[in-house]
């Protein structure tokens, strides 16, 4: 069973997901799950598309913003987009969960202190990626 790193009241992330973590995430109030993994990063990591089954099945939502290095100002803007318009809560997930929240932070109108403030309570040290 993954771990969530709650970020927000509704925004978390995680390292890699499986099948599985996805009725935790339901049963947590998470409405979209979004994917910021590109496929076939690691042999052993599953397909976004069983990912994308097993939320859609439980009744969520699914983006994929396969992000590789550091994101560009589409994913950023693809990323502020889904989390400004969902209305539940919200689970991120690549790697380790710091791409996750890398984009998620860069797409926020919030003070750097603030962003780093709320990154390294959920365990990720930003500061090197937020200017």
């Amino acid at each position: 069973m993954t771990a969530f790193r709650k970020v927000t009241n509704d925004f978390a992330v995680s390292p890699q997901i499986s099948p599985a973590d996805i009725a935790t995430a339901a049963a947590g109030g998470v409405t979209l799950v979004i994917n910021n993994r590109p496929d076939g990063e690691a042999p052993d990591q599953p397909a976004g598309a069983v990912i994308e089954a097993a939320a859609r099945q439980a009744g969520l939502d699914y983006i994929h913003i396969p992000i590789a290095g550091r994101p560009s100002a589409a994913q950023v803007e693809a990323m502020r987009t889904a989390v400004s318009q969902t209305s539940g809560n919200v689970l991120a997930y690549c790697r380790s969960g710091t791409r996750s929240i890398t984009v998620w932070a860069m797409g926020l109108d919030e003070p750097r202190e603030t962003l780093l403030a709320l990154s390294l309570a959920a365990g990720y040290d930003l500061s090197g990626m937020l200017s």
